[in-house]
């Protein structure tokens, strides 16, 4: 997955071009499936996280500003909070979509798609191994299972500010250790 070929393709969503958000739902979805999946632990759930991902990257692809960052920072990060809100809305008690009888499933990713997310899954699990462990169950705890920055802190007992500080030098950390 080329960064400028996915920058393109969202300066051209940002355009409305269908056929451009078509080739960008193409190259990303299995990857931000995961991400879905990942937070959600159900299938229809990440399904419906992923339908409202791709809602707001549509409504939203125009303030996607290429700063240096990569552009696929940006996708797991709606995707990532998209699922999110929906595990929160799920754990106040709000009624969840996931209606028995009532599932619609979109198709799943290809065996390509699959085997390659699997790849990533298992760098990014390799990476996160290699920092502290307390460092390392707080970003899982943050950017896969949810929790916020204020629970965090009071579970391992450090300031918000140092929680703050141990997520961002752990995401800097992982970013160094999955370009190699």
């Amino acid at each position: 997955m080329d960064r400028n070929e996915i920058e393109n393709l969202i300066a051209r969503v940002a355009l409305r071009d269908r056929a451009a958000f078509e080739q960008l739902y193409d190259r990303v979805s299995a990857k931000l499936f995961g991400v879905c999946l990942r937070v959600l632990n159900k299938r229809a759930a990440a399904e419906d996280a992923m339908q409202d991902t791709f809602v707001k990257i549509w409504k939203n692809a125009d303030r996607y500003n290429a700063n240096g960052l990569s552009p696929m920072t940006w996708l797991i990060t709606i995707a990532r909070n998209t699922a999110i809100d929906r595990l929160r809305a799920r754990k106040k008690g709000h009624q969840d979509i996931d209606t028995p009888g009532f599932e619609l499933v979109a198709p799943g990713p290809n065996p390509e798609q699959a085997a390659v997310a699997s790849s990533e899954a298992l760098r990014l699990s390799g990476c996160l191994d290699t920092l502290e462990q307390d460092r390392g169950n707080a970003i899982r705890g943050a950017y896969l299972d949810g929790e916020t920055y204020a629970d965090l802190a009071d579970r391992f007992g450090v300031p918000l500010n140092t929680m703050r500080t141990w997520l961002r030098r752990g995401l800097i950390a992982l970013r160094e250790c999955m370009s190699q």
